[in-house]
């Protein structure tokens, strides 16, 4: 499947564009095709570690501050969980089943392309991504596209997530 857009094509993904607001042009393009085509998913939305919305697929934009600041505790609480080796270390994905949707929360880098956002550290922003889903959506194939979500935003990162060839994220 070839999507283009304006500055390329997303299955490529080409270079982006060098201003912040080229890349948060982009980085949105993406979001909304994400949350098109993919199969259950309802809403997507790119926010700041610190719970601030910086990207979503025209979410309503009451729920969607509130549910930014939600969705940072959840990434903060899962970042600070011990594992059986003691030690804390990020969750690759955190997954809420409610009765009337699914969350998906998942790492997706360090990005310059919000850079005046309030909490940038030497402008540079930590990102989540989440995603709602309908409850009857295959939690494999939401949990896979979100992985290739963050592979296709890699090149506007500074700190890329890295993603296996599986489309597992490290």
């Amino acid at each position: 499947m070839s999507t283009h857009h304006e500055t390329g094509t997303v299955t490529g993904v080409s270079a982006p564009e060098s201003s912040p607001s080229g890349q948060r042009d982009n980085m949105a393009w993406l979001l909304r095709q994400f949350a098109s085509d993919t199969p259950g998913v309802t809403h997507a939305v790119l926010l700041s570690r610190d719970g601030l919305r910086l990207l979503d697929s025209d979410v309503d934009k009451d729920w969607v501050d509130e549910l930014s600041a939600a969705i940072s505790g959840i990434a903060s609480l899962a970042s600070n969980i011990s594992g059986p080796s003691h030690k804390k270390r990020p969750a690759r994905q955190v997954i809420i089943e409610r009765d009337d949707c699914l969350y998906f929360v998942q790492s997706a880098g360090r990005s310059a392309a919000f850079d005046k956002t309030p909490g940038a550290e030497r402008g540079e922003v930590e990102t989540i991504l989440a995603v709602v889903a309908t409850t009857d959506a295959d939690v494999g194939s939401v949990g896979f596209e979100m992985g290739r979500l963050v592979a296709k935003f890699a090149p506007y990162m500074k700190i890329p997530v890295r993603v296996g060839t599986s489309g597992d994220v490290r």
